[in-house]
């Protein structure tokens, strides 16, 4: 089994002059369920190397186990350290693609030309995509068949109530709920910060940070 997570290499949230990027947990955890299943994982980005962590994400009340563990793993900080260019990245050697959230996606991987190239291919392919979060994002511009992916599959993402709770509904460059159900995405979601998977086929998407384990854990369903 070889996965590519795709990450974020946006830092900027939006003009507000703060930082943001990834969400930790969006990574660790299924990079853990991942690499305890004995699969291959490549980490890649736009822009290559280090890509930012949103500070937020790794604040004392937002510690999880799985971003414990990556503060021990010398392997996995090194990996994070060095991630490929997504250019660089063909569909020909995985198996499957996943895409962590955080803030930064909105920016720069929602109109990223190798990655909905990437996507399209592995889709195409009969291959497996998953996104977690804001990382449904990365969907919109993709097609399938000449429609948006999306358009009549179940879908969920980062509502607009947990939009609204961070107080960010103003600073995005669209609302990812908003944005899915515009394509034709059939968008579900439970309550706010409640762990929520939803599969459609090979189409993998989670509604928040507490859903990245088990987007990850669906995935390997549909690769084993």
């Amino acid at each position: 089994m070889k996965i590519l997570m795709v990450l974020t290499s946006h830092d900027q949230l939006g003009d507000t002059g703060k930082p943001t990027g990834f969400w930790l947990e969006e990574f660790t955890a299924p990079y853990y369920v991942f690499k305890d299943a004995g699969a291959e994982v490549t980490l890649a980005s736009p822009k290559g190397g280090q890509p930012p962590i949103d500070p937020k994400s790794d604040e004392p009340g937002n510690q999880t186990e799985a971003m414990k563990r990556f503060k021990t793993d010398l392997a996995g900080q090194r990996a994070l350290a060095h991630t490929s260019k997504l250019a660089d990245m063909t569909a020909d050697g995985f198996d499957a693609i996943f895409y962590p959230g955080g803030h930064g996606p909105l920016w720069d991987l929602a109109d990223d030309r190798n990655s909905i190239a990437l996507i399209e291919n592995l889709y195409h392919a009969g291959k497996p995509v998953a996104a977690v979060c804001h990382g449904p994002a990365v969907l919109r511009q993709v097609t399938y068949q000449g429609e948006p992916i999306v358009k009549g599959k179940r879908v969920t993402g980062f509502t607009n109530s947990e939009e609204e709770a961070v107080q960010l509904t103003e600073v995005v460059p669209f609302l990812v709920e908003d944005e899915l159900k515009r394509l034709g995405g059939r968008f579900e979601k439970a309550a706010d910060w409640a762990d929520f998977t939803v599969v459609d086929g090979r189409l993998i998407t989670g509604q928040n940070p507490s859903s990245s384990t088990s987007a990850a854990k669906e995935l390997l369903k549909l690769l084993q």
